[in-house]
């Protein structure tokens, strides 16, 4: 086992830059644990490294990997590390890296968590990224209560349609924002209700204890739908203004009201644990858009680009 398939790209662009090849398999260093990758999904933050829109932080040097989450089992294991064996079945994600779109990583066991046994390897990984982000926003970082009222802008996509069920989970009334053609979806998944993002200009939204941004942009009007104690939480700020962006969170937290928060994501071990029983517990169901082999990764890429995802697109190794 010298090499393996992976995802792969030579340069920025579009979709079609994207192949599938061949790189030498991880070498498990002290202290980690080698997983057979089982499924990993396409996020928002690899369509950004692949199209070179954040190249100060991916580089210049190529071929470059894409994929940041993976549900698999154990191939092998340090000596040193207690808890795992060969074969059990884990699911987690690489942090601020990207390569889980290929045969095999290389992990701390930090890193992961046993998988879900209720759903399958291409259903877990449409809750992994969007379901600790979902966790992390919503309870750690909003404080979100029972009865408090939720908006999910972005309803539909990888992390709205968990932050949906999550928000129901955790007593809210919640109100999801989506194209049209997925309103039925959001439903499906316990919204309250469910607006036509095209059809509702935000000015015209009630007021809201917490909104969950998934988007990016105007969040100056999106604080405005705030109550006086509200909290609006970024996953994402605008690509292509990331000093307006970032010039209103900053400004937000100088007046100290209708703040907003914004995080870039790294979990651990614990948290990935909390998700698991979630979904054990039936308080979170998959939502795949499409399954598809590695070598069509570009294509993966390209229906997340052209937009009214359903939940996630899936990349399958096994």
């Amino acid at each position: 086992m010298n090499d393996m398939r992976a995802a792969l790209y030579d340069r920025y662009g579009p979709p079609e830059v994207l192949y599938e090849g061949r790189v030498p398999v991880p070498a498990r260093k002290p202290g980690e644990v080698l997983l057979r990758v089982h499924a990993a999904s396409v996020n928002g933050g690899e369509v950004h490294g692949r199209a070179g829109k954040v190249r100060l932080v991916t580089g210049r040097r190529f071929p470059q990997r894409t994929g940041i989450d993976f549900v698999g089992e154990v191939a092998e294991v340090d000596p040193a590390v207690t808890g795992l064996r060969a074969g059990d079945r884990v699911w987690g994600l690489l942090g601020r890296t990207f390569g889980s779109a290929a045969e095999y990583v290389s992990v701390r066991p930090r890193q992961i968590a046993y998988a879900p046994g209720n759903v399958t390897s291409t259903e877990a990984v449409s809750l992994l990224a969007g379901g600790t982000t979902s966790l992390t926003a919503l309870r750690d970082k909003a404080g979100l209560r029972a009865g408090e009222r939720l908006l999910v802008r972005g309803a539909s996509g990888g992390v709205g349609s968990v932050a949906v069920q999550l928000g129901k989970a955790l007593g809210a009334h919640v109100t999801g924002l989506a194209s049209a053609k997925n309103l039925d979806f959001v439903r499906e998944l316990g919204a309250d209700e469910a607006l036509d993002h095209r059809a509702t200009p935000l000015a015209d939204l009630n007021r809201y204890d917490v909104i969950l941004d998934t988007v990016g942009t105007e969040h100056r009007a999106l604080q405005r739908r705030l109550t006086a104690g509200g909290r609006l939480v970024s996953i994402a700020f605008d690509i292509d203004r990331p000093v307006r962006s970032i010039g209103c969170i900053l400004g937000s937290v100088v007046q100290g009201r209708r703040r907003v928060r914004f995080f870039s994501g790294n979990p651990k071990h614990d948290l990935l644990a909390e998700l698991t029983a979630y979904v054990e517990r039936g308080d979170l169901r998959p939502a795949v858009d499409t399954i598809r082999p590695l070598a069509e990764i570009a294509a993966a890429h390209r229906a997340l680009e052209a937009g009214g995802v359903r939940g996630k697109h899936v990349i399958q190794l096994v």
